[in-house]
C-alpha cells in the first residue's frame, strides 16, 4: 500500500464565493501582500462541527477589533462563521479538515488605507491530522524573540518572527523551540502555546511576554477553572521552566509532551496530572 497523501485544496471559498483553486489570483494593488494588512485563523472541523468555535470567534474580533478591520458578515458570529467552514469543507469532500482563513483590508493606499476599504478573505481546506506525538528533543531559542504589540495576540501581524523561529529550528535539527521574550522570558514555541506543571499547579506565560493569544490555551485554562485545578499565567524563566515536573505544547492539533528541553529529560506523558487535563479537555470540548 502506498501512504495516503495531503491533497491540496482544489475548491476554496472567496468573499463568500466558491472557486476552484487553479482558478484564483489576486490583482493589484492588494493591502495584505503589500503590507501584511490583515491575519488569519486556523480552525479544525471534525465530528461535523467547528472544534473550539467560541474561542476562535472571540480571537477573530478582537483582531478586527485592533485592526479596524470589520468582520465579513460570514465570519461575524458562530453561526455564520460554522456555516462558512462547512462550505469549504463540504466542497472539498472532506469530513475533518484544517481551515485556513485568510482576511485582508481590500483598496490601495500606502499605509493609511482608503476610508471605505472593505474587508475580504479567502478560505482554504486540508485534510486534518491531530498531532498529540511526544517532542523528543526541543530547546530554547537563540535568534528570534517575542514582541509583544497591541497586536501580538493574533496570528499575522508578527507572522516573520515565527518564520525565522522555524528556520532556526530546522538548522539545530530540534523537534520544537521555545521562543523567549526581550527580557529572557519564555513565552511559546514556533506555532503552539506551551505550558507546565508542577506542585499541583499549571503553569503557562502571560500574553504580555507577546505570545500569541493561543485558542487551545485558552481552552485549557477554561478546564482547568472548570475542575478547579490552579494555574499561574505569569512572567518565568527559563530556569523555572526547567524546574517543571511536566512540560508540554498546545495547539488546536494536539497537547504533545515534550521529552527533552534544553538537555533536560522529563517524564511529561506519564504525568497524572497532565493525563487528567488531557481527558477533561476530551470530555469538554466544544
Amino acid at each position: 500500500m502506498h501512504p495516503q497523501k495531503l491533497i491540496v485544496s482544489i475548491v476554496l471559498l472567496y468573499n463568500d464565493h466558491l472557486l476552484p483553486a487553479d482558478h484564483f489570483s489576486l490583482s493589484l494593488p492588494n493591502r495584505g501582500l503589500q503590507f501584511n494588512d490583515g491575519f488569519f485563523e486556523t480552525l479544525v472541523w471534525t465530528s461535523n462541527a467547528v472544534r473550539y468555535l467560541p474561542y476562535h470567534l472571540h480571537r477573530m474580533q478582537a483582531a478586527s477589533v485592533a485592526l479596524r478591520l470589520p468582520l465579513p458578515a460570514a465570519l461575524a458570529h458562530e453561526a455564520a462563521l460554522a456555516a462558512t467552514v462547512r462550505r469549504v469543507v463540504t466542497a472539498n469532500s472532506l469530513t475533518a479538515a484544517r481551515v485556513r482563513i485568510q482576511l485582508w483590508r481590500g483598496g490601495g493606499g500606502l499605509y493609511t488605507p482608503p476610508p471605505d476599504a472593505a474587508t475580504e478573505y479567502v478560505a482554504t481546506a486540508l485534510p486534518f491530522q491531530p498531532n498529540d506525538t511526544p517532542v523528543r528533543r526541543a530547546d530554547f531559542a537563540h535568534e528570534t524573540q517575542t514582541l509583544f504589540s497591541p497586536l501580538s495576540f493574533c496570528k499575522g501581524p508578527h507572522a516573520l518572527y515565527y518564520v525565522r523561529a522555524g528556520l532556526e529550528r530546522q538548522a539545530r535539527a530540534l523537534d520544537e523551540l521555545l521562543l523567549l521574550d526581550a527580557q529572557g522570558h519564555v513565552a511559546e514555541t514556533v506555532s503552539a502555546a506551551v505550558c507546565w506543571v508542577r506542585d499541583g499547579q499549571l503553569f503557562t506565560p502571560a500574553l504580555t511576554t507577546g505570545c500569541i493569544a493561543g485558542v487551545r490555551r485558552a481552552h485549557l485554562l477554561a478546564t482547568a477553572r472548570a475542575h478547579s485545578l490552579p494555574y499561574v499565567e505569569g512572567l518565568f524563566t527559563r530556569t523555572e521552566v526547567l524546574a517543571a515536573e511536566a512540560i508540554f505544547t498546545a495547539n488546536v492539533a494536539g497537547l504533545r509532551p515534550i521529552e527533552q528541553l534544553a538537555g533536560v529529560s522529563f517524564a511529561s506523558a506519564a504525568h497524572p496530572l497532565l493525563q487528567a487535563l488531557c481527558q477533561w479537555e476530551a470530555d469538554g470540548v466544544r
